[in-house]
């Protein structure tokens, strides 16, 4: 049973902001509905409803400790895609949603300690910070000393975080219209029930606690990659090695082009060479997951969302990649309807499907590329307009359930990239990690 005393935010509270919601939307578009919404927000929404409404739905999800915030981090990386004049407003507060939260009083961390550690946890650390030093979607983390001299990253888990996720959760997944004031043609709802579905996984820690393993082993001694050991873990507590480094959103916002450049490229490693390495994806690719080592490595710090691949990341995807980069259309064709993108009763036109897939796939066409927020706000343009032929020709095509995962994760990574506004050989990534592509 939940001491609802220990939980930050009520249920009943958390549901009554949320509901608040819509009031403060609907209100603003009434002022702008003086036309047909057709286009993008800017059109009906000014500068200044744009900014109030950024303030209002973030303040409100960074305030929370569940579903919401989670939202909110993965809602972060897709920010690149807002058209600039709409952007600046949410920038500032979707940063804050990647590594800020109200914290919990020191009693009620103690609390916690105690129930997953024993009441003898202070003998386990030589010191202890009750400040927390970060936040995540479902926990803190403090900075601690572990019995042995090792300096160490304690995660906590909010105490109700469970039950105010699923609330959370449950709640957005109705006022998901309310979303599109980011970007017309952006769905929610494929987005909270996918989170929903991880929200077992993500909640155990002792579960996280073994895919962190793999992945350290998976890299140990690595040159580009440093994954933090498992030290010790327990339902609700995860404690690792304590690394410091470059927090990813503070390159986005202040870092040099080299330093853009490294993180992007080593992101896009990790995000390529995880499931043939550890035979998992890391399927949470926000900017707070991640830092820069002062020795130049990426280091990554969460892992309660993963993709278990045993096999790595499906062939199919480098061979279609391959095929679509040597224009066959009918082979590209014939292999997406095979691994089920296309229904078997189409009557699209393969040269059609071709034309709507180069576009995504000039990152890799050039011996290097820089992500841009104008790349991917073009190509949001092409995809999410209800008249262009690529909106027409993707309501025809299906993604497959085994793909759902990969295909969000490879979205959110190129949100961060095109943030980041990283250069590199991307080929040069696929070609060392991914199954099935090969390089002309």
């Amino acid at each position: 049973m939940v001491d609802v005393t220990d939980i930050p935010r009520g249920t009943v509270a958390r549901t009554a902001r949320l509901a608040r919601l819509p009031l403060g939307f609907a209100g603003r578009a009434a002022l702008g509905l003086g036309k047909k919404v057709t286009g993008l927000a800017g059109e009906v929404i000014s500068d200044k409803m744009q900014e109030r409404t950024a303030e209002q739905l973030f303040s409100v999800l960074g305030q929370l400790k569940g579903g919401a915030m989670k939202l909110g981090q993965a809602l972060s990386v897709f920010e690149a895609a807002l058209p600039e004049n709409l952007a600046a407003p949410y920038r500032a507060a979707l940063t804050k949603l990647q590594e800020a939260a109200p914290p919990l009083p020191a009693a009620t961390v103690h609390k916690v300690l105690a129930e997953q550690l024993g009441e003898n946890w202070r003998d386990k650390f030589s010191e202890f910070d009750d400040a927390p030093a970060a936040a995540a979607s479902i926990g803190q983390v403090h900075k601690a000393v572990w019995a042995d001299g090792r300096d160490v990253a304690v995660k906590i888990q909010y105490p109700g975080a469970g039950p105010a996720l699923l609330s959370d959760l449950k709640q957005l997944g109705r006022l998901s219209s309310l979303f599109r004031v980011l970007q017309p043609g952006l769905d929610i709802k494929p987005l909270v029930e996918e989170l929903r579905d991880r929200v077992v996984e993500e909640l155990d820690y002792q579960l996280e606690a073994r895919s962190q393993r793999a992945f350290a082993k998976a890299y140990d001694g690595d040159p580009e990659i440093l994954v933090p050991k498992v030290v010790a873990a327990a339902e609700k507590v995860l404690i690792t090695e304590w690394v410091e480094g470059t927090p990813l959103s503070r390159i986005i916002s202040d870092g040099t082009q080299e330093e853009r450049n490294r993180a992007g490229y080593l992101m896009s490693t990790l995000h390529f060479s995880g499931p043939q390495r550890a035979h998992l994806l890391h399927a949470d690719p926000h900017p707070g997951n991640f830092r820069l080592h002062e020795d130049g490595r990426l280091v990554v710090l969460d892992f309660g969302a993963v993709a278990r691949l045993p096999h790595g990341l499906p062939e199919p995807i480098g061979h279609l990649v391959t095929l679509a980069l040597r224009g066959e259309a009918q082979q590209v064709f014939d292999g997406l309807r095979d691994e089920g993108f296309i229904p078997a009763d189409s009557e699209v036109d393969p040269q059609g499907v071709l034309d709507f897939l180069l576009p995504m796939l000039d990152p890799i066409t050039k011996d290097e590329f820089r992500f841009s927020r104008e790349w991917l706000r073009a190509e949001a343009t092409r995809l999410g307009n209800p008249k262009s032929q690529a909106y027409i020709l993707a309501k025809q095509l299906n993604l497959p359930p085994s793909y759902l995962l990969i295909h969000r994760v490879t979205l959110g990574s190129i949100g961060v990239l095109c943030q980041l506004e990283a250069e590199a050989s991307w080929r040069d990534v696929l070609a060392t990690w991914l199954p099935g592509f090969e390089v002309e």
